[in-house]
């Protein structure tokens, strides 16, 4: 199973320190080796951000930063689980070495192979299910 950890917390517009990099840099490590992190990607301040909305069939755009919003969205992680349970407590250990915010866990959608899948595909569903015994 495929779920996507969404972090937030406070914006603070300072940077990690070098050990909280170095922290999260070993995590990230270990947890790529252990097959369960497919990727990840940290997020600018909201300062460089924007939103759009469509509403009523207008559309605004609202350049950041949000500060009506408490807690931005500082990253985001897919992760290869076997079950929302274990996707928990993967996050648990993440949030451990960040020291705060939250992690909204969300399941992905996995469509089905397609019966004629091309060598391509073939590889990819192999990688994942490699991933997965892991």
């Amino acid at each position: 199973m495929r779920f996507l950890s969404i972090y937030k917390s406070a914006e603070t517009f300072v940077p990690p320190s070098p050990d909280e990099m170095a922290k999260m840099g070993k995590l990230i490590e270990e947890a790529m080796k252990a097959g369960w992190l497919v990727s990840t990607e940290g997020c600018l301040p909201s300062t460089n951000g924007a939103r759009v909305r469509l509403s009523s069939g207008k559309l605004a755009v609202t350049d950041g930063p949000f500060t009506e919003t408490k807690e931005q969205i500082g990253g985001f992680a897919p992760l290869q689980a076997k079950s929302k349970e274990e996707a928990i407590e993967l996050v648990k250990d993440f949030l451990k070495v960040v020291g705060g915010g939250e992690c909204e866990i969300r399941q992905l959608y996995e469509a089905p192979e397609p019966q004629n899948a091309s060598p391509k595909v073939a590889e990819r569903k192999k990688i994942r299910s490699t991933a997965r015994s892991k």
